[in-house]
């Protein structure tokens, strides 16, 4: 018997996922890349004249995109359809997400509920009954971890929808324990991550997780969160991004309520029910900003060499260890626009330069002096 067929994925898809896989190109660098090319492949095209980052192989895409069907899942691609409008919003949004479940639930009106870890009975109590009440007219997004996490994905659960964000890939289930619950969001809700199958979760993923929450949601209801806890970085990328914020009041003989104290003391609304929540979400974030893709496609001016030389040597005099703006790069230096985002483009893929949101760039720690 003959055997089926392999079937391959589109070049388009194949060229996406590895200009997302390549070192040094990250979600900032990557909007980029597109913007100046038109498309990912036309960006590939351009990488090895510019930079030494290794380009991910269409063998380690396709394998990526197949393991990815295999657990049930699909990629979607910043500028698809199917991508979330709100996460679309953020400077920084991942430029791939892969989805086990209803996707359409990341395009639905939603509000995210977080906080810590080693959360008291009260609190996880709260966080429960809080979901249950949200679910029947919202999605609930949380980032499957023990405590306040777990709490309102079960309760969502039991009226309504719930997405997990997770920072690892979508066969590794962090942290042990929470398989059959990954497992009932992913048949009755969403699982989401940027990380590719096989990604064991580290510290600096949790913080990209926290984004994703956030920027899925019109807004963040924060419960006893202690002060510098992930929860309060979910809620500071919420607030940048014109997200409400919403917090449960603890008490001050609770550490774990610090955190959401603080900001009840900053104006977030002080939330005791789901009808508190509902009464002041809004029908969309309180920013302007439209998301930068899809794009149309870009024909890069040819910029000759000793012109992107000077331009790298004028930008780097004006950067230093603060974040700076790229507007102002523009009005300080003498180049073309053009030419100041192609060395920009450069530098950045070479390591020297830090792309970040809000259209700054900051010279590297790592770069060499």
């Amino acid at each position: 018997m003959r055997a089926a067929k392999r079937k391959h994925a589109p070049p388009d898809t194949i060229a996406l996922l590895r200009l997302v896989r390549t070192e040094g190109v990250g979600p900032v660098t990557f909007r980029r890349l597109l913007e100046r090319y038109g498309s990912a492949a036309a960006a590939l095209d351009a990488l090895p004249g510019i930079t030494k980052a290794a380009i991910a192989e269409p063998a380690a895409a396709e394998r990526e995109i197949e393991r990815t069907t295999k657990l049930g899942g699909r990629l979607i691609f910043l500028g698809d359809a199917d991508y979330p409008p709100l996460l679309a919003m953020l400077d920084d949004a991942p430029p791939c997400l892969s989805v086990q479940g209803d996707i359409g639930l990341l395009r639905a009106r939603s509000v995210a509920i977080v906080g810590g870890r080693n959360a008291s009975a009260n609190g996880q109590r709260m966080a429960e009954t809080l979901a249950i009440g949200l679910a029947e007219h919202v999605v609930v997004v949380s980032g499957l971890a023990r405590g306040i996490d777990a709490a309102a994905h079960k309760g969502a659960m039991t009226t309504g929808k719930t997405v997990a964000a997770i920072a690892s890939g979508l066969d590794v289930v962090y942290p042990p324990g929470h398989e059959d619950l990954q497992r009932r969001i992913a048949e009755a809700g969403a699982v989401v991550t940027e990380a590719p199958p096989g990604t064991e979760p580290q510290a600096r993923h949790f913080p990209r997780r926290n984004r994703i929450i956030a920027g899925l949601s019109l807004g963040v209801v924060v419960v006893e969160a202690a002060p510098r806890s992930g929860s309060l970085i979910t809620a500071g990328i919420a607030q940048d991004a014109g997200r409400e914020i919403f917090a449960v009041p603890g008490s001050p003989l609770d550490p774990r309520s610090r955190g959401a104290n603080d900001l009840l003391r900053q104006g977030a609304i002080l939330t005791e029910t789901a009808a508190d929540v509902l009464a002041n979400l809004p029908l969309q974030p309180g920013v302007s900003r439209q998301p930068a893709l899809p794009l149309r496609p870009a024909v890069p001016a040819e910029i000759p060499a000793p012109d992107l030389s000077s331009a790298r040597s004028s930008l780097l005099a004006l950067m230093g260890p603060e974040p700076t703006a790229v507007d102002d790069l523009l009005r300080r230096c003498q180049f073309s626009a053009s030419a100041v985002m192609a060395a920009l483009l450069e530098l950045e893929l070479a390591g020297t330069v830090d792309a970040l949101p809000g259209n700054r760039v900051v010279l590297s720690p790592n770069a060499e002096s």
